[in-house]
């Protein structure tokens, strides 16, 4: 099998928006916080995000973390749609900036 760096994606991702480097994803939610996604970092990786139902403008909230941090369980929409994900795939995973709503965790 032949992996490429995701470095080399996010150099020339179309989706990457200003700033993008300050951003929260959704590896950086707390349990039970809630957040929206806005976009999707790396192109390869958000075909499989996408078809997983992490499309942008859909909530996510943090319902379970493993042990160990890896991988985490989130749950999607007002349907509750639970997905697990590695910590490395919802870093690609870009939440909305929400101003002063950062406390989260309300549901």
């Amino acid at each position: 099998m032949f992996f490429l760096p995701v470095a080399l994606f996010r150099r020339s991702s179309p989706v990457v928006a200003a700033g993008a480097a300050t951003r929260r994803t959704a590896k950086d939610l707390r349990l039970g916080e809630t957040g929206t996604i806005c976009c999707l970092e790396d192109p390869e990786m958000a075909l499989k995000l996408l078809e997983m139902g992490c499309v942008p403008g859909v909530k996510v909230r943090l319902s379970g973390r493993a042990p160990l941090g890896d991988p985490l369980m989130l749950v999607l929409g007002d349907q509750e749609y639970t997905l697990s994900v590695r910590a490395s795939e919802a870093a690609n995973i870009l939440l909305k900036e929400e101003g002063a709503a950062h406390g989260g965790g309300s549901k």
